[in-house]
Formats: C-alpha cells, structure tokens, sequence
C-alpha cells in the first residue's frame, strides 16, 4: 500500500495564477512528491468548470510521468463513456510507456449531464457504456489491437464507483474498487465472483478528505475559504441541466460537521499522528492499495500544499505502518511503503 496526492488544477478566479503558471507549478508540485518519496501522483476529470478543473487528466499524466521517477501516475477518474474505447487504450498505453510502467488507470461514469452532451454521449445509458468500454480497453491491450502496447500486462485498472450498481461492475470487471466501503465491498466481491473471478484478488482504493499539517486550527482558517469553493461549485454544477433544486451554499461554519457515523468530513485537517490514528479506524480490514489525498483544496497557499507534500510523503508513512504493526497485520493487504510503488 502507498500514499499518493491528486491533483485538480483547480484554479479558482479570485486567487488565481496565470494558466501557463499554474500548470508550471503543478508539475513542480509532481515533481517534490516523487523527491520525497509519495507513492503516487493523480489526476481527475470534470469539464466546464468556471475555475479550469482539469478535463484532461491523461495528458497532464503523460507530463507528471516525464518529469517524475519512482512515483505511481494514476488517474481517480478519466471518464471512459465520453472516449472511444481505442482512444483511450492508446493514450493510457502512451502514459504507461512515457513512465516506464508505472499507470495506474482509474475510469468512473460521471454524473454531470452537461459533460456527456459535450462530447454528444447518452447520460442516460452512462455506467452501461463504461462498462462495455473498460472491457474493450482490456480486450485491445490483451490482443494487441493497438500499437503499441503498454508496459505493463495488465495496468493496473480501477473502477471509481459510488454505489451498489458500480461495485457490483468492477468486480464482474475483474479491476480494483476505488472506493473504500465496508458497506459497498461485500457486493464488489460477489461482483468478482460473478465474473469468474477469485474473490481474494480484491483491492481497494480511494481519495481520502484529509489534509495534513503541523498546526491544524491555523491551517483551518487559511484553507476554509478555498474548501468553500470547491464544495459549493460541486455541490451547483452537480444539478445544472436537470430539474434538481441547486442546493443552498454551504456557510464557512458548516464545512468541519463530521457525520455522527464516524465517516470523514467533507474535509479533515489533522497532523500526521491524528491522520494515522484516523485512517485505521476507517479502513480497518480492507485490502487497500493506495491512499490518495487532495494535494491542495482549489487554489490554497503554495506554503501549505509543499508542506501537506512533505508530511504525507516523509511522516505519515511510518505512522501508518506503526497502526498496523499494532493491530497485528490485519489492517490492510500488507504494509505502508510510500517508496515501493506499487504495493
């Protein structure tokens, strides 16, 4: 298991850098992660966002994976269902050449109907089509129907699905679930067992809403304003072209709430050892793979990204491996390593 870092390109207008700029600085961003020893560098995909959300995460892939050596380059999600099939076989294949085989290819559905009547794509018929679609990705790369191939055989593949239906589908896919869910992986095995699959290769995945640093409360105060943002933007274009009420905007005292359940905030600021302590209460007993956090929150204070970077790659690492030596092994599939790679 490793610890990653997602980034958006976020680039909010009332704290925003000239575009050239931001996506220098992004990459430099990639490139201390994989200097201090991060496991992973992410990217996700939305389209149509006022603030620039990456739309095109396999190509600022191919970038991250040019200028870094050892971290994993993934995706948490490139949306299969608006590509053809070929198309993204090529480009995911191109990425896992350009980094020496280090992809790991995360695909979701969506859920934003503007996205689909952009590339001119049935919202409608969206999970069928990703499935079909990532079945196809698989089928090309195993029969050498592009060229060239990638590296590795197989890449890694994740389904990023939020509900019974998506973790029934990677399973019968045979991919990893980027979701951690007590709740949801008994459906994803039996999704692996429905598509002839064995049950214990399961893995899981996921972004976790927690952003590390040395002073919390302070933090809390620089940060709130960019979390603001990014909640409210998902939480308005989440309905935009349904019949959906767009939801109230969230008030800056509304943003710490952590639900009574025990399950992550819409955002945690801890320190490495609160982190730690947190992570193993959640996904105690999972197969986890990667955890992956939010490298900055829409255009936060560099200061406070470089230095989220360095405790997620250098101090939570062994705090992490320190919880699971504790719980006897039987946290995860196996120890913390933010330097192996790939787990």
């Amino acid at each position: 298991m490793d610890v990653g870092l997602l980034f958006d390109l976020r680039n909010p207008a009332q704290w925003q850098r000239p575009w050239a700029d931001h996506y220098a600085r992004t990459l430099e961003f990639c490139e201390e992660a994989d200097r201090r020893g991060a496991g992973g560098v992410w990217f996700t995909e939305h389209h149509l966002f006022e603030d620039g959300y990456l739309p095109q995460p396999l190509t600022f892939a191919a970038a991250a994976a040019a200028r870094t050596k050892r971290v994993r380059i993934g995706t948490a999600v490139v949306l299969p269902a608006l590509r053809k099939p070929a198309q993204l076989a090529e480009e995911a294949a191109l990425v896992d050449l350009i980094s020496g085989g280090r992809l790991e290819l995360g695909l979701g559905a969506g859920y934003r109907l503007p996205e689909y009547q952009l590339f001119d794509t049935d919202f409608g018929r969206r999970f069928a089509r990703t499935g079909d679609n990532i079945a196809e990705i698989q089928r090309l790369w195993a029969t050498g129907g592009i060229t060239p191939g990638p590296i590795q055989d197989p890449v890694p593949l994740w389904g990023g699905f939020y509900g019974p239906r998506g973790a029934r589908l990677a399973g019968r896919l045979g991919i990893g679930f980027l979701h951690i869910s007590h709740q949801l992986f008994p459906l994803y095995r039996e999704g692996l067992i429905e598509g002839g699959h064995d049950p214990e290769s399961a893995r899981v995945s996921d972004l976790l809403p927690i952003l590390l640093a040395d002073d919390p409360e302070a933090a809390w105060e620089r940060v709130a304003p960019h979390l603001a943002h990014q909640m409210n933007s998902y939480r308005q274009l989440s309905v935009e072209g349904t019949d959906a009420p767009v939801p109230p905007a969230l008030e800056l005292d509304q943003l710490r709430h952590r639900p009574e359940d025990g399950s992550f905030g819409l955002l945690e600021i801890l320190t490495p050892e609160q982190a730690a302590a947190r992570i193993h209460e959640r996904v105690a007993g999972l197969p986890v793979q990667h955890l992956i956090f939010w490298a900055s929150i829409a255009g936060m204070p560099d200061d406070l990204v470089t230095r989220h970077i360095e405790l997620v790659s250098e101090q939570l690492p062994p705090l992490l491996d320190k919880q699971f030596q504790l719980a006897g092994g039987a946290t995860t599939g196996g120890p913390i390593s933010a330097r192996n790679g790939h787990g």
